[in-house]
């Protein structure tokens, strides 16, 4: 199932490429407010469907374009985004990947991350490990603040949180010796994978933005949460990811500024 991931992230992956020098032929629309989709999202998405459908046509799919496809009681759900990193693609910034994601009963089990630009293939499989072109994956030993640089997400399409995020970041900002906004989160879960980040936290994902990136964090030996450091980050869209030292030392410092609807939004009322 892992190499059929792979072999549909690469497919969509030709996709992205091949438009790099073309975006200003694209139809690009507006879902929301800052949040777009081209026909490149579309095509990618529809290429990663039709391989898995092929293979595995008794499974469900959840797609960020096309919502859920195949059998709603299926056991296994691809959880997919074909184009993490929309935004960035049609600026012609560098960082952007395809992010698939398996579920099995309601856990995740298998994540690949494919960077087409840099051709680096991230994936994990439950109790397997996590790689980078085949090479296994720990998350760093940083044990404190000081020396760390971290990743996050700014809330840019609902900003009711950012007066919360702008507390967090000032925070961890103090002894961090940097903290980068790449913009996309499945590239940042991996970075956090592979040790270019220490950590990473944002606040408003959904479920395909992070599926493939989470099991990615744990199968190199990371720590994944929700903003209170439960494991409610599917339901909730935020998380917080380091290993197991500095994970804790970022709770402590973020949750100070979770304000009444914050902690609403991760469900303690």
């Amino acid at each position: 199932m892992l190499n059929i991931a792979i072999r549909a992230a690469r497919a969509a992956g030709d996709i992205i490429v091949r438009a790099t020098d073309r975006v200003d032929l694209l139809n690009i629309s507006a879902k929301s407010r800052n949040d777009f989709v081209s026909d490149v999202d579309r095509q990618a998405e529809h290429e990663i469907v039709n391989i898995l459908q092929r293979a595995y046509p008794t499974h469900a799919v959840l797609g960020e374009e096309h919502g859920e496809q195949g059998p709603a009681d299926s056991e296994y759900v691809w959880v997919i985004d074909p184009l993490d990193g929309t935004t960035n693609f049609l600026h012609g910034f560098p960082q952007f990947a395809v992010s698939i994601g398996q579920f099995y009963r309601g856990r995740i089990e298998r994540g690949v991350v494919y960077d087409p630009i840099k051709q680096e293939l991230f994936t994990a499989q439950r109790g397997a490990g996590a790689a980078l072109n085949n090479r296994r994956l720990r998350v760093t030993q940083q044990k404190g603040m000081q020396g760390a640089l971290l990743g996050t997400g700014i809330p840019f399409k609902d900003q009711s949180f950012l007066d919360a995020y702008l507390g967090m970041l000032k925070s961890l900002l103090k002894d961090a010796a940097g903290i980068r906004r790449a913009g996309s989160a499945a590239l940042d879960l991996a970075y956090v994978a592979c040790g270019r980040f220490d950590g990473f936290w944002e606040i408003g994902l959904q479920q395909w933005d992070m599926a493939a990136g989470v099991l990615l964090v744990q199968e190199a030996g990371g720590i994944v949460s929700d903003l209170e450091g439960r494991d409610k980050y599917f339901e909730t869209g935020s998380i917080v990811c380091a290993n197991p030292k500095l994970h804790g030392i970022m709770l402590e410092l973020i949750q100070p500024h979770l304000t009444e609807a914050l902690r609403y939004r991760t469900g303690q009322h």
